[in-house]
């Protein structure tokens, strides 16, 4: 299929296929004409990198974990480990934003309190 055609399919821009080709994270096939073709099994992958990138995973980190993740072979301790390590940093982002908005909460308090 091509590029237009796996947009479709996934919902994903033609811009953002693209941009996962240039990190590494899908790779096309090219015609003669320079044209890029993909597999069926691109929509999947499509997919799982559309999950990856919705659940914080930034590319590069993509690029480490995408091997692990599709070759059951290579499923092992450590990818779980860096998928835990990963939902930490969010967890410790989450903790970090919920401190700032009581803070601000604090001070839009206290300008209230000073404008009565």
């Amino acid at each position: 299929m091509r590029i237009g055609e796996l947009a479709a399919a996934t919902g994903a821009s033609v811009r953002s296929l693209r941009y996962y080709e240039d990190q590494g994270l899908l790779s096309p096939l090219r015609s003669q004409s320079g044209q890029r073709t993909y597999s069926h099994d691109a929509v999947q992958r499509v997919g799982l990198i559309q999950r990856l990138f919705d659940a914080g995973l930034c590319s590069k980190a993509m690029t480490e974990l995408l091997p692990c993740i599709t070759d059951p072979g290579k499923r092992t301790s450590e990818l779980q480990a860096r998928l835990l390590r990963e939902r930490a940093r969010l967890s410790n982002n989450i903790a970090v934003i919920e401190r700032h908005r009581a803070s601000l909460d604090h001070l839009i308090d206290e300008l209230r309190t000073l404008s009565t």
